[in-house]
């Protein structure tokens, strides 16, 4: 288990569709018997709707203020396994929210995929607004748009194709593990931005 030195979740995953956010949450809290929490879910249950519902019926604009606070209280409030919804870290407000969490201790995983990992997993069906048309295209022009913003809120980045979601958990709690020793000696060289890819399904 992270060792988080303050208040907050005790991992918090961000990627694209595809990347695994909730079964590799799923695969963590199970680990360390935590509860998992998925801000997707949040918004769902706080409007009463599906997210394409509430693209269609509201627009964008409300969807990403009601993740906004989604995220924002998930941070403040939960203490186990936080998913976060694809496009959460692009709003600037959610950019500072997950700084202070990693200011305090906490950890931060991006979890990169490629297309061609990604596209089974997603399915690219109509329950994903922002992939209407040409889903494959959408994707990975939202995943170039987005890329710098996932890498530069992350302390760490494990690349999941090719991986069962348990085999990203260990390789999530292997690379926590030296985390932990980098932060104790106070040496931010002996801290890189790890980088996992290794393994098969």
């Amino acid at each position: 288990m992270p060792n988080t030195e303050g208040p907050g979740p005790r991992i918090v995953l961000v990627g694209p569709p595809g990347s695994g956010k909730s079964t590799v949450g799923a695969a963590l809290a199970e680990r360390w018997h935590l509860a998992l929490r998925d801000t997707d879910s949040d918004v769902e249950t706080t409007v009463g709707k599906t997210i394409p519902e509430i693209f269609f019926d509201d627009g964008e604009p409300a969807f990403r203020e009601l993740e906004r606070a989604a995220v924002a209280a998930a941070v403040a409030e939960h203490d186990g396994v936080l998913a976060l919804g694809g496009g959460a870290v692009l709003d600037e407000r959610t950019q500072r929210v997950l700084a202070d969490y990693e200011h305090g201790g906490g950890v931060v995983v991006f979890l990169d995929v490629t297309l061609t990992h990604a596209a089974p997993r997603v399915g690219f069906n109509q329950s994903r607004p922002l992939l209407l048309g040409n889903p494959r295209a959408q994707w990975q022009a939202l995943m170039e748009a987005r890329r710098p913003v996932y890498e530069r809120v992350a302390t760490m980045r494990v690349l999941t194709d090719g991986l069962r979601p348990a085999d990203v958990a260990e390789a999530i709690e292997g690379e926590l593990a030296a985390l932990r020793v980098a932060r104790a000696t106070n040496d931010p060289a002996a801290a890189p931005v790890p980088t996992t890819n290794e393994g098969d399904e």
